[in-house]
């Protein structure tokens, strides 16, 4: 039997029979440099795979060119997009195509093609365009349902006009919500730190595999890293419509609205889950709201039962497949809870 000497001895040599160690012939952990390596062979196998698909766009604007005096052929307007399918068809940005006069399109191979409209959707900040063109490279879309906080992403596009301009980052955060231009919220916005600045409107977001996570769409300024990009599952809905209609259609029901917090007795009394509402401060004439008997001042509070803690809620919930449908509309007047029924209508 072993003296404690010995064993004491054998416990401080670290001897793996006694101490527990893992094995010393297992393989070490990969260094900071072999790591770094990975990094950058990822980085760069996602930008020569998708590079080839982004491109810059220049529009001039009849409207933009008086005000600045520009000359009729100099661009008055810049941003990036991409080609999502060989045969020409490219996604963007709204706000970088909207009623915009002339769309000329950049690849990175030096080509240059005159870009055709094909639809916009200023309510996700997404729009299609299209060129004519031989052995162009389509840009593989992934599925943004499968995106995770922390992820590889790489940004491309054309910031301050330097074409094909590659920046990483890692996904920060999802599931975000960002106001578009036209009022509406857009919602499951990826948040990223890859640095984006203006001119990367409408150039994809890529994941480590190469496939187009999302549509980078918007900065925080003066924040640094916070960044937004619109998920690819939202765009390859949006564009499929408008490829067929040329727009996204949603219903409406006449009104002008505000906010406005519901007074507490009356949210005791008629037992509501929300203490706010949605206020009428004005009513379009021959609109769903009007046939519908909805007056200025009413509170709505729930839509086809679904309760309004907001305009945005209100928003989400008007789709297309409302538009001529008979819906259960239900507001406050006064001190009465009323229940209407209403049909809204496509916004034109």
């Amino acid at each position: 039997m072993e003296s404690d000497q010995t064993i004491l001895e054998r416990l401080s040599s670290h001897d793996p029979s006694v101490s527990g160690d893992d094995n010393p012939r297992e393989k070490a952990a990969p260094s900071d440099n072999e790591l770094l390596d990975a990094y950058s062979e990822a980085v760069i196998r996602v930008a020569e795979r998708v590079s080839p698909a982004v491109v810059k766009i220049d529009v001039q604007n009849a409207s933009s060119r008086t005000l600045r005096k520009i000359r009729k052929d100099e661009p008055t307007g810049s941003g990036s997009g991409f080609l999502f399918t060989p045969d020409g068809f490219i996604l963007t940005n709204s706000h970088v195509v909207h009623q915009a006069d002339r769309i000329e399109v950049s690849l990175s191979d030096g080509r240059h093609f005159k870009g055709t409209l094909i639809g916009d959707d200023p309510h996700t900040d997404l729009a299609v365009i299209r060129i004519e063109g031989n052995q162009l490279v389509a840009a593989p879309m992934g599925d943004s349902r499968r995106v995770r906080v922390g992820q590889l992403v790489v940004a491309i596009g054309n910031p301050y006009g330097f074409q094909c301009t590659v920046t990483s980052g890692v996904v920060s955060a999802l599931g975000r919500s960002l106001r578009a231009g036209s009022g509406r919220l857009i919602d499951n916005v990826i948040q990223t730190d890859a640095a984006l600045n203006p001119g990367n409107s409408g150039g994809p977001l890529v994941d480590s595999k190469g496939e187009v996570i999302g549509v980078n769409t918007a900065v925080i300024r003066p924040a640094q890293g916070i960044c937004f990009a619109v998920g690819v599952n939202t765009a390859k809905f949006v564009a499929a419509h408008l490829i067929k209609e040329g727009r996204i259609s949603r219903s409406v029901l006449g009104i002008g609205a505000q906010n406005v917090p519901i007074p507490r007795r009356f949210v005791r009394f008629h037992n509501l889950p929300l203490e706010q509402g949605i206020q009428v401060v004005g009513i379009e004439k021959n609109g769903p709201a009007e046939k519908g008997g909805v007056l200025i001042g009413d509170i709505l509070i729930a839509f086809n039962g679904h309760p309004l803690g907001g305009i945005d809620d209100l928003h989400r919930l008007l789709t297309r497949d409302q538009i001529g449908t008979s819906s259960r509309l239900t507001l406050l007047r006064r001190t009465e809870k009323i229940l209407l029924d209403i049909r809204p209508e496509e916004r034109l």
